[in-house]
């Protein structure tokens, strides 16, 4: 709503320069029109899930924990289904590329519904695949939150020496949710 109404004042001080500019006199309900947003009244809407804030952040401090306790300094992103970001965790020592690998994993994880160490085992071949799609990564390290079938989050972990041990302290964000 701030956004259309900001446009119509927008608009509407544009208008009414152009015509001062102009030298055309406007009707003295133009000005008022063009002050005044009208009700926006929305008839299609679409509801989106996605985790509290409270939500969020157990998650990623399940993951974090889960491998601080193994001794592994990782990355940890949990992010929603639109691709937002919405924590980001980074162990003291842990290598700069484990921010990218964990952002990687889950936006993998959230779009395709699927761990990635599942979709890894299918994405080979030489031609075009899925692996060519900008922004993902198929290692091991990401799964997905899903509620009702449908993703509403994926959690990436990036750091530890094998995928299977990310895609360990992320599966520990997620089952923090449950």
């Amino acid at each position: 709503m701030q956004i259309s109404r900001r446009l119509a004042l927008t608009v509407g001080a544009g208008a009414l320069t152009a015509a001062g500019a102009l030298g055309i006199a406007l009707p003295a309900t133009t000005a008022a029109a063009v002050t005044a947003a009208p009700a926006v009244s929305v008839r299609s809407t679409v509801e989106v899930r996605t985790l509290s804030d409270d939500a969020v952040m157990r998650a990623a401090q399940a993951a974090l924990a889960a491998a601080t306790k193994d001794g592994q300094k990782v990355s940890v992103v949990v992010m929603d289904r639109s691709g937002l970001v919405r924590i980001a965790l980074h162990s003291a020592g842990a290598g700069p590329q484990t921010d990218e690998s964990a952002e990687r994993k889950a936006f993998t994880a959230v779009s395709f519904g699927q761990a990635t160490s599942a979709l890894a085992a299918r994405a080979g071949g030489d031609g075009p695949s899925i692996r060519d799609i900008p922004g993902t990564l198929f290692l091991g390290g990401g799964v997905p939150v899903v509620v009702d079938g449908a993703p509403i989050a994926g959690i990436g972990v990036g750091g530890a020496p094998s995928g299977d041990l990310d895609e360990k302290y992320a599966a520990a964000g997620a089952a923090a949710l449950r």
